[in-house]
């Protein structure tokens, strides 16, 4: 909704709609021994710690302009993490007009925003196929915002906070809101796409698919990268190291399971 500050809405008090965004990515590696599955998970241990992704959700609020109130942590045995972070408005003289744009957010260096309460949370979900060698690491970042800006300006920065092959998001918003005069406000901002919010250059590297129910202010986009480099799936080796015959296989499983992932639904196979 492109608004001079004279076009505003005028609200009856504050703004009650609350807004969520659910990022979820997943990286997929194959894994053929006990060993490699072993140093796999380590190394997703080791790179996505509770540190690490306290560091990723405070950056997070600096770009929707929040102040932090209080955070939770915790590593998990044998794998896994999560973070929660309570945030609270930060002092707002002025909404900028930017803020009702369809575009990319910033980065953590390009903060120009400021909104309400909201709480931000992350789980980990690394795992491994039991027969086929194939491992996934998968994270949950939930951002929910009350007030007038939408957590998407986030986005931009988590897509470039993980190394990732599928992704699914999810954008609500959800109550209402009155005008001074007493009208109800179902949304705030104009909005046909969670892909306005992804930069150009990361869309080329994507085939996405949208699922939106425009009634409903409810918005789904899915990712999932469209070349296939065998080297950036194996772990501690090349491909160079394989024969043919190895490669197709081992490059049929991870498209298999990328391809499940992605479209939600188990694909039957003639080795099944």
């Amino acid at each position: 909704m492109k608004l001079t500050p004279e076009q505003r809405i005028q609200l009856h008090e504050f703004n009650n709609l609350t807004k969520t965004l659910s990022f979820n990515m997943y990286d997929v590696c194959y894994t053929k021994t006990k060993e490699e599955r072993e140093a796999y998970i380590g190394y997703i241990d080791e790179q996505y710690n509770a540190d690490r992704l306290t560091h990723i959700l405070k950056n997070v609020t600096e770009i929707i302009g929040a102040h932090v109130l209080n955070v939770a942590k915790q590593d998990y045995v044998p794998q896994g993490a999560s973070v929660t972070i309570l945030v609270s408005e930060g002092p707002v003289v002025e909404v900028p007009t930017e803020s009702y744009e369809e575009s990319p957010g910033p980065l953590p260096d390009s903060v120009v925003m400021q909104l309400d309460k909201s709480h931000i949370t992350v789980h980990t979900y690394p795992e491994y196929h039991p027969v086929e060698g194939i491992s996934t690491f998968r994270a949950d970042i939930d951002v929910s915002t009350c007030g007038e800006i939408s957590p998407l300006k986030a986005l931009n920065y988590l897509i470039h906070s993980f190394e990732t092959d599928i992704m699914t998001m999810d954008y609500r918003v959800r109550g209402f809101t009155r005008d001074v005069k007493g009208h109800k406000l179902f949304i705030d901002h104009e909005i046909n796409s969670i892909q306005n919010y992804i930069p150009d250059e990361v869309k080329e590297y994507y085939d996405m698919i949208d699922v939106n129910i425009y009634q409903e202010n409810i918005f789904h986009t899915k990712c999932k990268l469209k070349n296939f480099d065998l080297d950036n799936y194996l772990f501690g080796y090349k491909k160079n190291t394989l024969d043919q015959k190895e490669i197709d296989e081992i490059t049929e499983k991870l498209t298999i399971e990328m391809d499940e992932i992605f479209y939600g639904k188990n694909i039957n196979t003639t080795n099944q």
